[in-house]
């Protein structure tokens, strides 16, 4: 039996990079999962091109490979319909959903000052209004399954230290902490677990993907993350997935706030 057995998982982000290996590491481990991505740009202020359908797609087609159970769906984390419509969609074809991996977000770089109010705001509404629309469309009902479950939410290790020059993603990173920590107090009457989840910098991302290691080391400001850990390395999505799975598995039954880092020593780092 699989360390995720019998669950299912709503997982945000889902078309690439940690989202996607989110997805095909609990499947691995016996869960279905329900995964979504926005497919469409939705900011020029953002330097990068977002996930497509077809990325998504290529997703559940990686978990059906393992032998995983897979709905997907076109969802905005900014929307609650949206993200209500994906947590039916869960309980329509699966029954009941008990795991919420809150993954979604974006970045870009800019000093506090200089930052323009769309590339405030559409970090603002993706990293941190788009956890609680995820949180607040799935809960209601895990209370109502009463049977327990687990929340996992994508912070950063700008989600501990104050990373330059990215104030809008820091805020962002530190304020799903703090909702992090008021909902696992709120939700502990009824067995719902809530953690966040600290990468340093992670290879094959949306930011990232396909670009030589070499290269992510030299380039400045938004790539060079690797400089910001004593191993001086990027991580790999599936080093942040074993994370994500020992979360929502029974093994981590009494693990609630917790700000679990995966980041090379970035957070202690002097």
């Amino acid at each position: 039996m699989g360390r995720a057995e019998g669950k299912v998982a709503l997982i945000t982000g889902a078309g690439r990079g940690q989202g996607r290996s989110h997805a095909v590491r609990l499947a691995e481990e016996g869960a279905a999962v329900v995964i979504t991505d926005v497919c469409q740009e939705i900011s020029q202020a953002l330097p990068y091109p977002l996930a497509t359908k077809e990325q998504l797609e290529e997703t559940a087609k990686l978990v059906e490979a393992v032998g995983g159970r897979c709905v997907t769906l076109q969802a905005d984390v900014r929307s609650l319909s949206d993200m209500r419509a994906a947590v039916d969609a869960a309980t329509a074809e699966f029954g009941h959903l008990d795991t919420i991996v809150a993954n979604a977000g974006v970045m870009s770089a800019g000093r506090a000052w200089e930052l323009s109010e769309e590339e405030w705001d559409v970090t603002m509404d993706v990293n941190l209004k788009g956890v609680w629309n995820t949180v607040r469309a799935a809960v209601p009902g895990m209370i109502a399954a009463d049977a327990g479950g687990s929340i996992i939410i994508t912070s950063s290790a700008a989600g501990i230290r104050g990373h330059v020059p990215y104030a809008h993603y820091v805020a962002s990173k530190h304020g799903v902490v703090g909702l992090m920590k008021a909902l696992s107090n709120e939700l502990a009457k009824h067995r719902i677990r809530v953690n966040t989840v600290h990468p340093t910098g992670v290879s094959d991302t949306g930011i990232t993907v396909g670009v030589p290691m070499e290269e992510l080391k030299e380039r400045e400001p938004l790539f060079a993350l690797a400089a910001m850990n004593t191993l001086h390395t990027h991580v790999e999505p599936r080093d942040i997935s074993n994370a994500v799975l020992f979360l929502a598995s029974d093994e981590a039954r009494y693990v609630t706030g917790l700000q679990f880092t995966v980041d090379a020593g970035s957070t202690t780092k002097p």
